[in-house]
Formats: C-alpha cells, sequence, structure tokens
C-alpha cells in the first residue's frame, strides 16, 4: 500500500519479499521478512543487505507487545546490526484502544534509548526512534522515513 497507495487487505508474510520505493530522492529495497515465529529465523540471513531497519509494530495489539519487546531486543543487542538505524513504526493508530508513543516506548522498553527525531545522535550511539502512524489511514509513516532517510546515503 505504501509503494503504489493502493489500499489492500494486508496479508499476513508467508515469505520473504522485497519492493522498490521511492523515499524522497532515496531508492530503497525493502525486504518484508514477516513477524512470526518461522519467518524470524531467516532475519539475520539479510542482516548483510541491510543499511537500516523497520520494525512494524501494532500499536493496539497489546497481547503480542511483550513478544515485539523481546525481538526488539534481541535486534538492538545483536553486534552484526549495531551501528544500523531502527525506525520503529507503532501502526493502527487509528484503532481505539491503540497505544500512544510513550506507553509504547514504555512497553517495548526503549525510551530512554531512543535518539530523538531531530538532529544527530552522538557518534557511536545507533539512531532509532518511534513514529506512530496508520498505514489504513496513509499518515504519519511519512515522517518516520524522512527521519530514516537522513541516515542513509
Amino acid at each position: 500500500m505504501i509503494k503504489d497507495d493502493r489500499l489492500q487487505s494486508p496479508q499476513p508474510t508467508h515469505f520473504p519479499s522485497s519492493e522498490e520505493l521511492k523515499l524522497g530522492n532515496l531508492t530503497v529495497t525493502a525486504f518484508d521478512l514477516g513477524g512470526h515465529e518461522q519467518a524470524r529465523r531467516i532475519w539475520k540471513n539479510y542482516f548483510c543487505m541491510a543499511d537500516a531497519i523497520i520494525f512494524l509494530i501494532d500499536a493496539a495489539d497489546f497481547e503480542r507487545v511483550d513478544e515485539a519487546r523481546a525481538e526488539l531486543l534481541d535486534l538492538i543487542t545483536d553486534e552484526e546490526i549495531s551501528n544500523i538505524p531502527i525506525l520503529i513504526l507503532g501502526n493502527k493508530i487509528d484503532k481505539k484502544f491503540a497505544m500512544d508513543e510513550k506507553i509504547l516506548k514504555e512497553k517495548l522498553g526503549i525510551g530512554r534509548i531512543c535518539t530523538g527525531k531531530t538532529g544527530k545522535p552522538a557518534e557511536g550511539i545507533r539512531p532509532m526512534e518511534v513514529f506512530m502512524c496508520s498505514i489504513f489511514c496513509r499518515w504519519g509513516y511519512g515522517d518516520g522515513f524522512k527521519w530514516l532517510s537522513s541516515y542513509l546515503n
């Protein structure tokens, strides 16, 4: 939906796929690897190709936030990708009971290590920030992509 601006019912990712996306002046190859347990087993196979990570979380799914926290912590502490910027998109904020940014950061345990939406972090500090969005309503993710593109060549 982000690529061609057409509204479609999202289907769970069963197999990795890739798409070329244009983010401002930047053209990127995005890999959709999925987030279910079986898909997470292959994430490391793609680390060598990654210049950035976009971690998409359902901000309305309180039942799976602990699982997301554990997976995000694994990414954050992996030495192979320790300097790769991470954009965390808290999606589905159009839902009535979705977490706001402060609660999402708290539930993920990342409030103190996010580096901010403006300015650059100090040398040696991995850029990481949360942007709340609704892909369905088509808002919020553009700011996140703009932030992320400032760290890519």
